[in-house]
This record gives structure tokens, sequence and C-alpha cells, in this order.
């Protein structure tokens, strides 16, 4: 049989692997944000929609969230060790099943604490999953489609992003709507999809020939920081921040920020409070469409710019054009509508760049540090971004005017990428198995 762009049957499972497993991951990562103002307020006996169950929901989503991210980073550096240490679709299958049982334990908690205890186990497998499915696909794949089977492996993430927000519809919405006391304890059982998964995976997985033929089985952190690393350390980790600050910043206050309008659009027509909240969850649902639509084509589209230009320019234009995206969605003079509509844009730059980071990450790195470094660089720059969910929390009561004026100034950021490219190496051309030749690449 012939499969697609040349690659066996084989190559194939391994890409639909990792992509489901990513794909897992963003939804076990965002399904607490859907049923937050249920969960928080239910598990400290509050009254569902008191302005004390809103307060202590706001002040909790902020902790979750920055746990979240700082478990994310932990566990994706560890995890990313591991990978190199045990092995990739090990590492792979544990951190899949630890991010699922962490999710749909939320469902049995009882109190706050342990709901704290269960993010945390998600946020280390979710962080993990990414460095040991991206290093199995760059090994895996032929050299020559390794930034087609990339980008392709990054269509999942728009994709559970909209998959968190249609379970949360599905349950919450349709199935269970007069009950929202329990309602999100069965959207968290949908977390144990992904285990389910990883069991089917787990017969026909197994690890990829240059890893079994690396003899070095001892990683060590530091050595990402020695003379020779130390500049493809630096290129790896300023481009994966600059993506992370934009990615997070815009995605956090995209709820809040879609309910606001919507608000100030339903006030405009006179309408009910019923009818105003239905409104806010639809234009939260279309803006969440919006930016991963926009994120899943401009994930593709990394790879034209990529194959042709190298990844140094294609990081210079998404940058530049994240810039650009910025700046117009929230600065010109637009309509409560038109500003939703413009997440696709945010989705096409500031989404879409990530499609790069799975065949970028792993081209920096030799086979016994891949998903160490790839692992760190992606991950590390989350502790940055833990600050940002309280940033939401503070600006988010000063209303729209407020939100957007501060998401403004987020185009900064990027701009801070495009400076940074001076120091960006170029790896179009080098292929995953060349050994520590690559270390003495220079900018």
């Amino acid at each position: 049989m012939r499969w697609p762009w040349g690659m066996s049957g084989y190559q194939w499972t391994v890409v639909f692997a990792a992509w489901l497993g990513w794909g897992f991951d963003i939804i076990d990562a965002l399904l607490f944000n859907y049923v937050a103002a249920k969960c928080i307020p239910t598990l400290l006996h509050l009254k569902l929609g008191s302005p004390e169950a809103a307060l202590a929901t706001k002040q909790w989503v902020a902790g979750m969230a920055s746990i979240l991210l700082i478990g994310w980073a932990v566990g994706g550096i560890f995890f990313g060790w591991l990978a190199d240490k045990i092995g990739r679709s090990r590492t792979l299958l544990l951190t899949i099943i630890l991010y699922s049982l962490g999710t749909a334990l939320c469902a049995a908690a009882p109190n706050v604490q342990f709901l704290v205890f269960c993010r945390i186990l998600s946020s280390l497998g979710i962080g993990g999953e990414w460095a040991a499915g991206a290093s199995m696909v760059s090994e895996v794949v032929p050299a020559e489609k390794r930034a087609n089977a990339g980008a392709l492996l990054y269509t999942s993430a728009p994709f559970g992003l909209v998959c968190a927000a249609l379970i949360n519809k599905l349950v919450t919405g349709i199935w269970l709507p007069d009950h929202p006391d329990y309602s999100w304890r069965v959207v968290f059982l949908f977390g144990l999809l992904p285990a389910l998964a990883a069991a089917a995976l787990r017969l026909v997985l197994k690890e990829p020939e240059a890893f079994n033929q690396e003899g070095d089985r001892n990683p060590q952190i530091g050595e990402l920081f020695s003379p020779q690393l130390l500049p493809i350390t630096r290129s790896g980790f300023l481009m994966a921040l600059t993506a992370l600050v934009s990615w997070w910043t815009l995605s956090t206050f995209q709820a809040p920020l879609s309910a606001a309008l919507a608000e100030m659009h339903a006030k405009d027509l006179g309408l009910t409070g019923h009818e105003t909240a239905a409104l806010a969850t639809s234009w939260q649902l279309l803006a969440t469409v919006c930016f991963s639509l926009g994120g899943g084509i401009g994930t593709l589209l990394t790879v034209p710019f990529a194959n042709r230009f190298g990844r140094k320019t294609m990081f210079g234009v998404y940058y530049s054009a994240s810039v650009v995206a910025i700046m117009a969605t929230f600065g010109l003079p637009l309509s409560p509508l038109w500003r939703i509509y413009m997440q696709f844009f945010l989705g096409l730059t500031v989404f879409g760049v990530f499609g790069s980071f799975t065949y970028y990450l792993p081209e920096l790195f030799p086979t016994r540090l891949r998903a160490t470094g790839s692992g760190f660089c992606y991950n590390v720059g989350r502790v940055i971004t833990a600050f940002g969910p309280y940033l939401v929390s503070a600006v988010s009561k000063g209303g729209v005017d407020k939100m957007e004026s501060t998401l403004f100034w987020v185009f900064l950021v990027p701009l801070f990428g495009v400076l940074a490219l001076p120091w960006v190496i170029e790896t179009k051309g080098y292929r995953p198995d060349a050994g520590t030749e690559r270390a003495s690449l220079q900018p």
C-alpha cells in the first residue's frame, strides 16, 4: 500500500499517536477552565451564582492556572530527561496515563485541596508528553518530511481546544443543564479517554531505531549550558519563550474578554439577564473556534515557510505578523463582534507559530539530549507565564477598555522575538541523527 508523503504505515501510526497525545493533552489542560464556575463554589460550599462564589472562582482559577503552568514546566523538563533515559514510547505512554488519571480523579474531588493535587498530577503528565512525542516523531519520520509531520502533529492543539469547549457544552448545556452541582464531575470523567488510547497504542509503538542505537543513556540537563550547546539552548529557549508568553496571555484573557464584549453588546440590544448569559457563552465558543481555526491553518503554513525559506525566516515572518495582528485586534476601533472575529488572525500568527516547535526543537539537539533539550526549551518559559493568570484576574476587574488596552501592549512580546533573531540557529537541512556535529553551529 502506498501511504501519503512516502511514509510507511508505522510512521503514520507514530505521528497519529503523538497527535492524539497532544490533542488529549490540551483537552485535559482546559476542561477545568470551563467548569470552574460550578466546581469551585460546590467544593467550597458556596451558593452558585453568588458574589462570593464569583470572587472565589476568579481567585482559584488564577491559582490553578499558575499551578498548571509550573507543573507543566517541571513535567516537561523531567519527562524530557526521562525520555532520553528510558525511551520515547515508554515515556509517551506514561505521561498520557498520568495526565489522564489526574484529570479523571478530579471528578471524585471531595474538597479543593484534593482538586489541587489532581491538577498537579495532570500538569506533570501534560508537560512531559510533548517532549517524548515530538522527539519520537522526529526520529521515526524521514528527515525530508520532518517539518510536514511536525506541523501536522500540532494541529491537534486547536482540535483539542474546540473539543474541550464542546465536551463542556454537551455535558453542562445538553445532558445535565439542571444539575450544575455535579455536571462538572462528569466533564472531568472525559479525562479517561486518553488512558484508553494509551492502552491501545501500547500494543503497536516501539522505540525509534536512533534511540536504540544511542549508547549513552545518561543525559544531564547541565550539558545544555555547556559552551558547545549553550547557543543551541538559547536559540530554542528564546523562540519558545516568545511564543509561550504571547499565547498564554492572549488565550487566558480570551474567555473574560469575550464575555465582557458580549455583555456590552447585550446592553446595547436591551437583552435580559438570561439572554445576556447565553450570548456570553456563545461568543466565548465563537472566539475559541476562530482562534483555533486560525491556529490550525497557521500551524500548517509553517511548513512551506520553513521548507522554502528556512526556520529562522519563518520565525521572523510569524512574529512580525503577530505584532500586526495584536495591534490591529486591540488597537483598531472595531465593533464587539468584529473583535471576536479578529481572534482568527491572532490564531493564525500567535497560535500558528507553535507548529514549528515540534520539528525545530528536536532538530537542534543530538539524539542523546534530544528530548531533554526540547523539553527544557519548550517548557521552562511556562514558569514566567505562571504570573499571567493573576494579571488577568486583576485587569479583568477594569472592564473591556482596561483589558483591551492591556492586550494591545502584548505586541511587545513578539517584537522581542523579532529582535532576538540574530541569536536563532538555522536547522534547515540538518538530519536528526547528525549527532553532536550540530553543537558547533553558531547563529
